[in-house]
C-alpha cells in the first residue's frame, strides 16, 4: 500500500493533541481508574482505549476511503457532521459535568486484573463517540484528495492520533494516579477539568465547521 503523507500534517498534529488533551470518555475513564486503584491500572486502561480507537480508525478508513475520495459534496456533508456533532459532545460535557465528576469518585468493585482492564478501555475507545466522530468527520479534512490513496493517508492519520492519545492519556494516567487523594478529595477539581474539555470540543467544532467552509 502506497503511503502518501498528507501536506497539511503539522495542523493535524495540533488538533488531534487539542481534542486528546480535551478531557473526553477516555480521560475520564483512564483518571477514574487511576483514582480508584493507581497508575499501573490507569495505563493498562490506556492501553486497551488505544487499540480500540486504532480499530475504529481501520474500519472508517477502508469504509469510507472510497466514498470520500469519489464524491466532494459527501466529503463536505461528513466534515459538517462531524463538526456539529463536537459541540454537541462539548454542550453535554459542560451541562453534566457534575455528574460526569461524581462517577469518577465511585469506588464500587474490587479492583480489576490487568487483562480484564485492557478489555475494558478497548470498549471504551471503539464506542468513544468522540474518536468515532473524529476518525470519520475531521480526519478527511486534513487528507489530499487530489493525491489519492485517501485510506492510507486515514490510515497514517488514525495511528498518529492512537500513539499520540497513548501517551497523552498515559500521562493523564500518571498524574492522576500519583495525586489521586488530591483529585478524589473535591469533585469540584473534577468539574472544572471537564468543563474545560467542554469548551474545547465546542471551539475544535466550531473551528472545524469553519475551515470546512473555507475549503469547500
Amino acid at each position: 500500500m502506497t503511503v502518501i503523507v498528507p501536506s497539511r500534517l503539522w495542523e493535524y498534529l495540533v488538533a488531534a493533541t487539542l481534542i486528546i488533551l480535551a478531557p473526553g470518555p477516555s480521560v475520564l475513564f483512564t483518571i477514574a481508574r487511576a483514582i480508584s486503584w493507581g497508575r499501573a491500572v490507569a495505563i493498562a486502561t490506556v492501553l486497551g482505549n488505544a487499540l480500540g480507537m486504532f480499530t475504529i480508525s481501520v474500519l472508517v478508513a477502508v469504509g469510507l476511503g472510497p466514498a470520500l475520495q469519489k464524491y466532494h459534496a459527501f466529503y463536505i456533508a461528513v466534515q459538517w457532521l462531524g463538526a456539529f456533532y463536537l459541540v454537541y459532545l462539548g454542550i453535554d460535557a459542560l451541562r453534566h459535568s457534575k455528574a460526569h465528576a461524581d462517577s469518577m469518585t465511585d469506588l464500587r468493585g474490587g479492583k480489576p486484573s490487568i487483562a480484564k482492564t485492557i478489555k475494558q478501555g478497548y470498549m471504551v475507545g471503539v464506542l468513544n463517540p468522540k474518536s468515532l466522530v473524529f476518525f470519520a468527520a475531521i480526519l478527511p479534512e486534513f487528507t489530499d484528495r487530489a493525491k489519492g490513496h485517501l485510506i492510507s493517508q486515514l490510515l497514517l492519520l488514525g495511528v498518529i492520533f492512537c500513539v499520540i492519545c497513548f501517551f497523552s492519556d498515559g500521562m493523564w494516567g500518571i498524574i492522576a494516579g500519583t495525586i489521586r487523594v488530591w483529585l478524589a478529595s473535591d469533585t469540584g477539581r473534577l468539574v472544572r477539568l471537564r468543563m474545560a474539555g467542554g469548551v474545547v470540543m465546542v471551539g475544535l467544532g466550531i473551528f472545524t465547521f469553519a475551515n470546512s467552509l473555507i475549503h469547500s
